[in-house]
């Protein structure tokens, strides 16, 4: 019937490393300039492109995509643990639409997903619950990285699936942008390290004490560095790209160069490039309403927010 999508940035540090109060203020803003064109929209169904920090997909088998038949929220970061309302048998349809459509894409049935899939879904919504949610996660953290054109493709198999629903659809893609949080890379990694990339935090102490090293981060970027790691001008260049209503472009960011541009952790906006690239094969093109930036040091991030359709 239709298709929306919503792409914005998260934050492990929102609600703990509060911003200067105009950035919060102009912050909460745009989230209610969210909320209420989700409320005036009315989805029945909500696709969230989000990727993962090593808490449900791990070294042990990673792939680079993968569709949720069912999901859980961990819970981090003040998020709410639980499931969501996993449409089995769409989700099973979608799944295998894309393989169909020649793009590989992994299943599971007993997805994990931390902040980064469910803070925009609680935010917007206020539950993990109020709408039905299919989970497709987009590597966007650990090497090695698909070519951004593949990204493109299972956003368009995604975008082409939606538009023959009966269905109004609404799209989040939650990552990005700029920014390189306190995350070990393998080439670096100890072995206590690597042992955390290969299996996660073994219990609720060790996770509970990387959640420290996160906050601490964020404030000693507020207090010390200013807004070191954040790259606005290659934020504000990528939405741009955006808003072209042009997915080819994307296929020009590499991951070397973006993990030098914006920071190692800027490949989660691979999420917006799906949700855009759906959002141009659904419609056979689309206009932005509405978009936000900030840099925003105290969540050690560029962040940003827009609106299409």
């Amino acid at each position: 019937m239709s298709v929306a999508l919503l792409a914005m940035s998260h934050s492990p540090l929102l609600g703990i490393n509060d911003p200067q109060p105009d950035v919060a203020s102009a912050l909460e803003e745009s989230f209610e300039t969210a909320r209420r064109t989700i409320a005036d929209y009315d989805p029945d169904l909500v696709l969230v492109f989000t990727p993962d920090h090593f808490n449900g997909f791990f070294y042990t088998l990673l792939p680079q995509f993968c569709v949720g038949y069912a999901a859980e929220s961990m819970g981090d970061y003040k998020t709410t643990a639980g499931p969501f309302d996993v449409p089995v048998e769409l989700a099973e349809d979608l799944g295998q639409f894309i393989i169909d459509q020649g793009v590989d894409v992994a299943i599971s049935r007993e997805m994990v997903i931390d902040h980064g899939g469910a803070q925009p879904v609680e935010l917007m919504f206020g539950s993990l619950t109020a709408k039905p949610v299919i989970p497709i996660f987009v590597n966007g953290v650990a090497h090695p990285f698909a070519a951004m054109e593949r990204i493109r493709l299972l956003g368009e198999a995604v975008g082409t699936w939606a538009a023959n629903l009966d269905k109004k659809v609404l799209m989040i893609a939650s990552g990005g942008l700029s920014h390189d949080p306190p995350l070990p890379r393998w080439a670096e990694a100890t072995d206590a390290q690597k042992e955390f990339l290969l299996h996660g935090h073994p219990d609720q102490a060790d996770r509970d004490a990387r959640e420290a090293r996160v906050i601490a981060a964020g404030k000693a970027n507020a207090a010390e560095t200013g807004i070191i790691d954040i790259n606005p001008e290659w934020d504000q260049k990528f939405m741009a790209d955006c808003a072209s209503a042009d997915p080819a472009r994307f296929d020009h960011y590499t991951a070397a160069q973006m993990a030098e541009d914006a920071g190692n952790s800027s490949h989660e906006v691979r999420t917006w490039v799906a949700g855009f690239s759906a959002l141009a094969a659904a419609n056979g093109g689309y206009q932005v309403e509405y978009e936000f930036y900030r840099p925003i040091p105290e969540f050690v991030a560029g962040f940003g927010l827009m609106i299409a359709r």
